[in-house]
């Protein structure tokens, strides 16, 4: 039995989500703030806003300093959201989140999903660095795994 849905294992094979998940881990291990991907196979409204719930849903608002990035793909429907809590969106703006949209996008369309997500969680991880660095009493306040949708 397949570990993963149909519409995941398409997009990202589980070395892939593993990899991922490494990426998470290892920018976390220079930063305060939390990263997290999630995945839907299918997203009928404006990616952002299910973006916006998807974040809350994984209690990324709950961070302690309000430092939670979540980077959103609705697999099917072909739409990304990056979305940075009040904490750093305030320290980087607009115009970074839609860089590295940009960014990943370009991932994307030349099918190396893998390294989209990677690239993000590190240019994310740097970010972060710069503005919450890692602190001796810091504790990993999210699971570092790549999250999945409904089909």
């Amino acid at each position: 039995m397949a570990r993963h849905p149909r519409w995941v294992r398409a997009f990202l094979s589980d070395a892939d989500l593993d990899a991922v998940a490494a990426a998470i881990a290892a920018a976390e291990a220079t930063t305060s703030a939390e990263i997290r991907v999630h995945l839907d196979a299918r997203c009928p409204a404006d990616p952002m806003a299910r973006a916006i719930a998807v974040f809350e849903r994984l209690g990324m608002h709950r961070t302690a300093e309000r430092h939670g990035v979540l980077v959103y793909v609705s697999v099917e429907d072909h739409k990304l959201a990056v979305l940075g809590d009040r904490g750093i969106h305030e320290r980087v703006g607009q115009v970074y989140w839609d860089r590295l949209v940009q960014e990943v996008i370009a991932h994307l369309r030349e099918r190396r999903h893998r390294d989209g997500f990677v690239h993000a969680v590190g240019e994310v991880g740097a970010v972060l660095r710069r503005h919450f660095p890692r602190r001796p009493d810091d504790v990993n306040e999210l699971p570092d795994r790549v999250t999945l949708g409904p089909e």
